[in-house]
């Protein structure tokens, strides 16, 4: 193969089928590689993202192009859009007969819905789980494009630490997930305090009161 247009039928039926055993709330996405990165989606199915043919691909796909992420497949991992949407994505990368990459395959299901109710589930049963203990994932070096890929990977980090979306965060999670962040050195990138009080739809005041309380619960905890 040495374009996606020489298997064009074949994409085609793995797109039908697909979209049609994942139903509506699962996103479908074929990129072609081998065009401008600010185009590459040349078929989208149940397009949850807001995305549409002649849209640019992902982070990842730019770091599988560059060589970062090295043969580049992901399974069953985690993302998240601008409008708070969280997803359960895989991701296969399409070689042709050099071995170049010239292509991606992408799902993405939308689990906002399920975790929302998880979240009701283990308040109405009261069960509530050890916080999520500090893994190796967390102490890897990570390599971004800029310091805005950078941001939204420690984002989508301290989502993963609360266990939910901001969306549905209540006041003490808040601030522990600035906490989180302001630890790791967040707020050092440019204009992203704004960012964030954006994100939790929250005043500048009330993001400088609530790490105000993160700091003095931290130095009440190294007191006792």
């Amino acid at each position: 193969m040495k374009n996606l247009n020489d298997e064009g039928q074949l994409f085609e039926q793995i797109m039908n089928m697909l979209s049609q055993q994942f139903g509506p709330t699962c996103e479908i996405v074929l990129h072609d590689l081998t065009k401008p990165y600010d185009s590459t989606i040349i078929d989208i199915r149940n397009n949850h993202s807001g995305r549409k043919v002649g849209d640019s691909g992902s982070n990842l796909g730019l770091e599988v192009l560059k060589g970062t992420k090295g043969a580049g497949d992901r399974y069953n991992y985690v993302t998240m859009t601008k409008d708070q949407k969280v997803y359960r994505s895989s991701s296969m990368y399409i070689r042709n007969d050099e071995g170049k990459v010239i292509g991606a395959l992408c799902i993405n299901l939308d689990i906002t819905d399920s975790l929302r109710m998880e979240s009701f589930l283990k308040q109405y049963n009261g069960y509530s789980p050890d916080q999520i203990q500090d893994g190796a994932e967390e102490s890897m070096e990570y390599f971004a494009n800029n310091v805005q890929d950078l941001l939204q990977h420690l984002v989508q980090q301290a989502q993963q630490k609360i266990g939910k979306p901001v969306a549905i965060m209540n006041k003490n999670e808040k601030i522990q997930f600035l906490h989180w962040l302001d630890e790791r050195g967040a707020f050092l990138i440019s204009k992203s305090s704004e960012y964030v009080c954006e994100l939790l739809c929250i005043s500048k005041y009330t993001f400088y009161k609530y790490l105000e309380i993160a700091h003095e619960q931290d130095k009440n905890s190294a007191d006792s």
